[in-house]
């Protein structure tokens, strides 16, 4: 068989790839640096995240990925083609067969977007999965069974939220609130109480090292530069996981009452089945501090964060991979 078996979890923050046999060989940024008047190709992944923020006017950084689908077509086949290249999926006589997940209830034309790139990247057939099945099995859930369960899958650009059973979803909602709305919080509550700008790095940095969703359960505090919005000069300030928990109150609400939703509208026998298995958080979002602790609170459900949460996606697409045909 001349075709390599891949899949890809194209996200917003980062894109990782399995690859069949050889588990998953990849997880970068989903960033790329270009040279805005020549168009040649700078950096991808982790070396171009580095550059976010610090590059001249002629070097454009950018994330073609925004809430979960793409926002810059070609942004998103350069950074494809590079990481083919990179892992030498393509060959002369062997194309891959790629299985690539994309966030429930998106748009035929986004849908459409998603395959169009991976095909011009050298695709031999391309599969399209939505993210919150495939995060469910690579989590460990046995979707296949007549009983409920249920995934809340918080990337950096969307939040999937669903109930599945039989194999499928069959209540599901999607917002576009997580990792990168936390950051834009944690952004504007130090604009607004300190006066002080910061960039994404930073408040990504803050959000993993004292960010909290309950003030109770994380008590720590982080030194911070910016740049002082009264005088423009450099600044630095103090930060507490309390002031964090605050900032990012509103957005974790909204992730709250999307959750109610799904659960109000499932239908009453697998809402008895959620009673025992729970509800499953899977993606870099639901690493935030107190985030379980808080939603069980709210939701009077069982709630554990994923194992390998980072990563369900990618190895659910492996184990999708083992039998080609139930992803087709």
């Amino acid at each position: 068989m001349f075709s390599k078996l891949t899949g890809i979890d194209l996200g917003t923050a980062n894109t990782l790839i399995y690859v069949r046999g050889r588990g998953i060989v990849l997880d970068e940024p989903s960033v790329v640096s270009v040279d805005a008047e020549t168009k040649k190709l700078l950096a991808v992944g982790q070396r171009a995240k580095q550059m976010l923020g610090r590059t001249p006017g002629k070097i454009v950084t950018l994330r073609p990925l925004k809430d979960g689908v793409i926002a810059d077509f070609e942004g998103t086949e350069i950074m494809l083609e590079y990481f083919v290249k990179k892992l030498r999926l393509r060959g002369l006589l062997r194309k891959p067969t790629i299985l690539i997940c994309c966030p429930s209830n998106i748009t035929p034309v986004e849908r459409n977007a998603i395959s169009d790139a991976a095909l011009r990247c050298g695709a031999k057939k391309v599969y399209i999965e939505e993210e919150p099945k495939v995060a469910a099995i690579g989590a460990g859930l046995d979707i296949s069974k007549p009983s409920g369960c249920m995934i809340v899958d918080i990337g950096g650009g969307t939040t999937d939220i669903a109930v599945l059973s039989l194999g499928d979803i069959v209540t599901s909602t999607q917002l576009k609130i997580a990792g990168d709305r936390f950051d834009k919080d944690i952004i504007n509550y130090v604009k607004d109480s300190y006066r002080l700008l910061i960039g994404e790095p930073t408040a990504e940095e803050i959000k993993i090292k004292v960010g909290t969703a309950l003030k109770d359960v994380r008590s720590e505090q982080l030194d911070i530069s910016g740049r002082d919005l009264v005088n423009g000069l450099p600044q630095t300030w103090t930060i507490t996981s309390e002031e964090v928990a605050q900032a990012l109150s509103d957005s974790i609400h909204e992730i709250v009452c999307a959750c109610r939703h799904v659960l109000e509208s499932t239908p009453p026998q697998l809402s008895s089945d959620l009673m025992k298995t729970g509800i499953v958080l899977t993606g870099g979002g639901s690493l935030l501090a107190g985030l379980d602790q808080l939603l069980q609170q709210e939701l009077k459900v069982p709630v554990r964060v994923a194992e390998n949460a980072l990563s369900c996606v990618a190895k659910g697409t492996g184990i999708m991979l083992e039998n080609l045909k139930a992803a087709g």
